[in-house]
């Protein structure tokens, strides 16, 4: 379970960079889960050919995620949003205002400049 969703995020963020032939193969074994013959059937190819194909897409998704990164991005600043959301509510009032410590605050621009690391460290890695 945990190759299919790795396999469906990779062609998520990197998808439209593959082939219209290897987009719609990888997408009718991924997404929509059919075996190798259903797949071979359909497209007019090998079981053989339609494993091959899997493998080397597999192969650019991943190292197009090697390479640039998104998604590993993507989840570095996932979790700095939760980690925001889960300290702003935690300093919210019954009134409903915002009162944060100094030293929240500090937590709080700490984490945004991680975040704001994270997002410059990715764009000067994809130059």
């Amino acid at each position: 379970m945990e190759k299919i969703v790795e396999q469906g995020i990779l062609f998520d963020f990197y998808g439209p960079l593959l082939t219209r032939h290897q987009q719609e193969v990888y997408s009718a074994a991924v997404y929509e889960d059919l075996s190798l013959s259903e797949v071979a059937e359909q497209y007019g190819i090998t079981r053989q050919g339609v494993h091959d194909l899997l493998r080397r897409c597999d192969r650019i998704l991943k190292d197009y995620e090697e390479k640039l990164g998104l998604v590993a991005q993507y989840h570095a600043q996932s979790r700095g949003i939760s980690a925001l959301k889960a300290m702003l509510t935690g300093a919210r009032q019954q009134d409903g205002s915002l009162q944060l410590s100094t030293a929240q605050t500090a937590e709080v621009m700490q984490l945004l400049e991680t975040m704001n690391g994270t997002l410059e460290d990715g764009a000067a890695d994809s130059l």
